[in-house]
């Protein structure tokens, strides 16, 4: 996933959403957009909805409660609700400032749970599972 280039891996958030429920789901695409990525209804048991925004980043390293400050900044008067999507991780302090009291929520997908849902749903992956078997001589040398 770090070498799909960000427009890219913002589809493939896009697709991953989509697939896990949410609907109406773009990509918003363009610079100045303070960070928002991508806009999405998440559909609860057809009664309730949320509108989310979310933002991508392809890292190697972790995502800083900086970036969830300014992320959230962006959202700001346009959404209750945020999803940070990255290929790496996130700081204890960036976790602690998702979920701080009295800021609107937003919910972090790292590199690692990224990855269980696209195999999850599917997406992009191709999973093989291979069974090994050895036969123990010295067992059946007791018989």
């Amino acid at each position: 996933m770090l070498l799909l280039d960000p427009s890219a891996f913002e589809r493939l958030a896009q697709r991953l959403l989509r697939e896990s429920g949410f609907v109406q789901v773009q990509v918003t695409g363009k610079s100045g957009d303070g960070g928002i990525d991508g806009v999405g209804i998440a559909r609860i048991n057809g009664f309730l909805s949320f509108h989310v925004l979310f933002q991508c980043k392809r890292y190697q390293g972790s995502v800083t409660a900086g970036q969830i400050r300014d992320f959230r900044g962006a959202m700001q008067g346009r959404t209750d609700k945020g999803l940070f999507i990255t290929t790496g991780t996130f700081t204890r302090d960036a976790i602690k400032e998702a979920t701080r009291d009295g800021a609107p929520p937003i919910d972090l997908i790292d590199g690692e749970q990224l990855v269980e849902r696209l195999k999850e749903l599917g997406l992009g992956v191709k999973i093989t599972v291979i069974e090994s078997v050895e036969v123990d001589v010295d067992w059946f040398a007791k018989i």
